[in-house]
């Protein structure tokens, strides 16, 4: 569509000022969003009990929570991540010095699900934000409530050039695929990200596929065993079952109960 591609290429533009590399206008963007998230705490717990049914604490715990401490930790790194590290120079170049240094990649497309409808947008933006990059994202229609929240607070943060929320259906999805952009980041079924990965291939965009799959519980023999049960527990009942790398099943040693005999 016509907006779609306008949208892409207003961002491109942005991104072509140079702008989003200084690293203090990332780090302001970060705060920024830190400080909307803990502003509109409430209202997001709100929508997710609305949307999913999520009981505060597991609001907080497995969504905002765990995007805070994101942006924290990011703050915290963001100045020796974007420094230059130093490469042992090869034969051909001896004479010269030889550095590594981080890029952004340009324009992203952040696709979330609907089991984590705040997170798994929130989270893979403070890392495109952190590299220097614009955005667009792509919030679950499933949870209509959520994405008005996440489409309102960031309309108030940042210009459509550089972070933009676009809703719709499946198709309009599709719409965004035909686009071109730097780097699409997609958490999802397995059966959409064959179709996100042959959309990406068309322009080779690098992609970052967060797929469900088949998720192992190995416990050792020197495991506690109490506390082993109730992490697995936790683990695959947390958000209603519905998490991507929650135990599908366990391997363990068996353990006999009683000492086995020989006969000779």
């Amino acid at each position: 569509m016509k907006e779609y591609h306008a949208l892409v290429s207003r961002q491109r533009q942005f991104f072509q000022t140079g702008k989003t590399k200084d690293i203090e206008f990332r780090i302001t963007a970060l705060h920024k969003l830190r400080d909307a998230i803990r502003s509109h705490e409430q209202r997001i717990i709100e929508a997710l009990k609305t949307d999913l049914n999520k009981s505060e604490f597991e609001a907080y715990s497995t969504e905002i929570g765990y995007v805070l401490e994101e942006i924290g930790f990011t703050l915290r790194h963001l100045r020796a991540w974007v420094r230059p590290r130093r490469v042992k120079t090869p034969l051909t170049h001896i004479g010269s010095r030889s550095y590594i240094y981080s890029e952004p990649y340009g324009v992203a497309l952040i696709i979330a699900p609907w089991n984590y409808p705040f997170q798994l947008l929130m989270a893979p933006l403070v890392g495109a934000i952190a590299a220097g990059n614009c955005a667009v994202l792509k919030p679950s229609e499933l949870t209509p409530r959520t994405a008005e929240v996440l489409e309102r607070f960031i309309r108030e943060l940042y210009p459509e050039e550089h972070i933009a929320v676009v809703q719709g259906d499946a198709e309009v999805s599709q719409a965004l695929l035909k686009e071109q952009y730097d780097t699409i980041f997609f958490t999802g079924s397995v059966a959409v990200g064959r179709f996100v990965m042959e959309a990406a291939a068309k322009h080779s965009t690098p992609v970052i596929l967060e797929l469900g799959g088949k998720s192992p519980c190995i416990v050792h023999e020197d495991a506690n065993l109490k506390i082993a049960c109730k992490r697995i527990a936790w683990g695959k009942f947390i958000n209603a079952g519905q998490t991507c790398v929650a135990p599908d099943y366990v391997s363990c040693r068996p353990i006999s109960c009683f000492p086995i005999r020989r006969r000779y």
